[in-house]
């Protein structure tokens, strides 16, 4: 059974900063696109970032210059360094990734279960 787990969300006031991770465990063969995306209540989850298996990184532009996401691969882990943080960036942020399983040798699109990033003074 191969999880998503999620921690580092909270409150931080304006301007502040937070970092996300998300560790990957299971039956893994190998894991190929990490991401995290968020959702507002009422608006669609929308891509905030990614990064291949080679390293490579995208960010939507809101992000751009704030944000910067990396990986472990040894620990299986991606991570979301969230910097000059805005009101707007509330919501709540949700890692995925394209897995590998060992058993079946299939490629699935995980998510984690979620975690709340909330920026208010």
């Amino acid at each position: 059974q191969v999880q998503l787990v999620e921690s580092g969300g909270g409150l931080v006031q304006p301007g502040g900063s937070l970092r996300l991770s998300c560790a990957a465990s299971g039956s893994i063969l190998s894991i190929n696109t990490m991401a995290w995306y968020r959702q507002v209540p009422g608006n669609q989850r929308e891509l905030v970032a990614l990064i291949t298996s080679g390293g490579s990184t995208n960010y939507a532009d809101s992000v751009k210059g704030r944000f910067s996401i990396s990986r472990d691969n040894a620990k299986k882990t991606v991570y979301l360094q969230m910097s000059s943080l805005k009101p707007e960036d509330t919501a709540v942020y949700y890692c995925n990734a394209l897995i590998r399983e060992r058993a079946t040798w299939t490629e699935r699109n995980y998510w984690g279960q979620g975690t709340q990033v909330t920026v208010s003074s």
